[in-house]
């Protein structure tokens, strides 16, 4: 494995680990539980939480529905900005037509002039 492969993969597999740890304490499982979930030895879901080592995209997929967490927010893409926008979309969900229209009119008077 190259340098550079081991610079970006090592970061990338200790955030995962780290998530997968805080989805595991949040969802009150023990490793052994989630292991089972995942249909992994509990050696490999250890490396996995530790950042030792990163899963397979099936064993991903595994985690995600075992720990009730999206995959964006497992592998880190998770971004204030699209906290903030799902907070918008629902709050814009129960407003009427009219109301939508001047909330869109709002957004727009928001953004910077267009350059033409």
């Amino acid at each position: 494995m190259s340098r550079l492969t081991d610079r970006v993969e090592h970061p990338l597999s200790m955030s995962l680990g780290a998530a997968v740890l805080a989805a595991r304490l949040r969802a009150a499982l023990t490793p052994s539980e989630v292991a089972r979930r995942v249909g992994v030895p509990r050696e490999v879901y250890g490396r996995i939480e530790r950042g030792e080592t990163f899963p397979s995209v099936l064993t991903l997929r595994r985690l995600c529905l075992a720990l009730e967490i999206p995959s964006d927010e497992l592998l880190g893409l998770e971004a204030a900005e699209s906290l903030d926008m799902n907070r918008l979309v629902s709050a814009a969900r129960g407003l009427k037509a009219s109301q939508l229209r001047l909330l869109h009119r709002l957004a727009e008077s928001l953004l910077p002039p267009q350059r033409g």
